[in-house]
This record gives C-alpha cells, sequence and structure tokens, in this order.
C-alpha cells in the first residue's frame, strides 16, 4: 500500500486535502480549510512536476499552509468592520432609528408603540396623542427613548 502511495504522490495530495476539507464541514471553525487548501495545491503542483522527492512536497504543503493562514489572517485584519457587529446579539438596540406611531397616549411621559410583532413601552419627555410618529433614540432596559417627529407639510 505504501507503495501505491509513493508511486502516485498527486492522489494522496488529492485525498488528504479532501479529507481535510470533509473535516472542515463537519465544524472545526476554519482550522483545517488552509491546510486542506494546501494540500490540494500540493496535490496540483505534483501532477504538473510528478517527480518531486516527499521531501520537498512535505516542506511545500508545510510552507503552503503558513503562507496561506498569514495571508488570511492579513487581509482578516485589514477588512473594514462593521458596525451592526457590535449590537448582533442586542436586539432592542437594532431598534434606535426606527420612526413608528404611538399606539396610544402618552401619560406623564409613557406609552406604547407596536414594533413588529410587539408593543413595546416608549418614554418620551413630551407628552403626545395616539397616532403621533415619534423616532427611537435611545434604549434603556425595555422601555425605548423616543422623541417626537413633527409633521411634514
Amino acid at each position: 500500500m505504501i507503495e501505491q502511495i509513493a508511486t502516485q504522490p498527486t492522489w494522496f495530495w488529492l485525498c488528504f486535502g479532501g479529507l481535510l476539507l470533509i473535516a472542515e464541514l463537519l465544524g472545526t471553525g476554519g482550522y483545517l480549510l488552509w491546510t486542506g487548501t494546501a494540500a490540494v495545491v500540493v496535490a496540483l503542483i505534483t501532477w504538473i512536476f510528478p517527480n518531486m522527492s516527499w521531501e520537498l512536497q512535505g516542506i511545500l504543503f508545510a510552507v503552503l499552509t503558513l503562507v496561506s493562514v498569514i495571508a488570511w489572517r492579513s487581509w482578516l485584519r485589514h477588512r473594514p468592520r462593521q458596525t451592526s457587529d457590535k449590537i448582533l446579539n442586542q436586539k432592542n438596540h437594532q431598534l434606535i432609528g426606527l420612526r413608528t406611531r404611538l399606539i396610544t397616549d402618552t401619560e406623564n411621559g409613557y406609552g406604547r408603540v407596536k414594533l413588529a410583532d410587539g408593543s413595546w413601552r416608549v418614554h418620551c419627555d413630551h407628552e403626545l396623542l395616539a397616532n403621533a410618529e415619534v423616532e427611537v433614540i435611545a434604549v434603556d432596559g425595555i422601555t425605548l427613548k423616543v422623541k417626537p417627529i413633527p409633521p411634514q407639510s
């Protein structure tokens, strides 16, 4: 069996890379992606240059793995961050900036609005009537701070 592997290194590297990529699909979180890709590249190189020694193939595999990981980390470092990442799991903070209408009159500054499929308690510095348009400006626990939007004329 070892003799068959030694005579066909292209198939060895292709199968090895394929197994690493399949293992990556099972949920390793990116650890095997670059080693699997490096193995597939080594398979292509051994297909083009079939007389390459095993030692050189191993060194090439190691170097390609390191280069691909360093290139990936460099690309991630220079990629612009999206601002929504900071509020990804804070649904109520994603409501800031939304405009909606009051469903009740405000009483002592508190009222209610309907957003999506829920009703939210709101607080405003001004007394407002039902159906007044407001904009969410902050979140305080389960209470949305809102400001009135003047009617368009």
